[in-house]
């Protein structure tokens, strides 16, 4: 076994947690800050917490424009990454002065959203509305502050394109979305092929 403790780093070429936490979802999220600018990044750091009522969350290395405009405005949304969406959504990770449009600069169509006042991305099929739930920082085992923020959020308001539906269900692979993966570079799509069912033991 290949051991090491974080805290003295780990001797590999690239940092192995990114590739063993993987594949992860993408959260690609937009925002207003107080004066109405918009914002758009994506964080490879994202997942679902809670079922009813839905909330999830990303997390941040540093106080980036995402994190100040959902604490200054308590909104934000989460639109689904695609594969045919995955040039724009890199290009959305560009480091721009906080008055730049990451909207503008990678191509993209705001639209607006049904509750909250921040803007959904109109190319992508599947969009969460939120409301800020919690934002915490983050700290080390010993109580020590992190410059790391995890953002947390009721999706008060689901768009999905209905050509994923299938009888009612929500059809994951069709969406083709793309997921973060280990390595610098490594994105990974789901496809059917590699699809298993299983049934857990209360269900049988």
């Amino acid at each position: 076994m290949y051991f090491y403790e974080p805290s003295q780093g780990h001797g590999l070429p690239h940092d192995p947690l990114n590739a063993i936490i993987g594949p992860r979802p993408i959260g690609w999220i937009s925002s207003l800050d107080g004066e109405g600018r918009q914002n758009l990044a994506p964080y490879s750091f994202f997942n679902c917490f809670n079922y009813r009522p839905p909330i999830i969350g990303f997390a941040s290395s540093g106080w980036k424009d995402s994190v100040r405009n959902i604490c200054e405005t308590k909104e934000f949304v989460w639109n689904l990454t695609t594969r045919a969406l995955a040039e724009r959504m890199n290009e959305t990770s560009a480091s721009l002065a906080h008055d730049e449009d990451e909207f503008a600069f990678s191509g993209l169509t705001p639209l607006a959203s049904r509750i909250v006042k921040a803007p959904r991305v109109a190319e992508s099929p599947v969009h969460f509305e939120c409301r800020l739930s919690q934002c915490i920082q983050l700290t080390k085992a010993n109580g020590e502050a992190l410059d790391s923020w995890l953002v947390l959020g009721e999706a008060v308001a689901i768009h999905i394109d209905e050509s994923l539906l299938e009888n009612g269900i929500y059809q994951t692979a069709k969406a083709q979305p793309i997921l973060r993966a280990g390595g610098p570079t490594a994105y990974y799509t789901i496809t059917d092929a590699q699809r298993f069912d299983m049934r857990r033991p209360d269900d049988r």
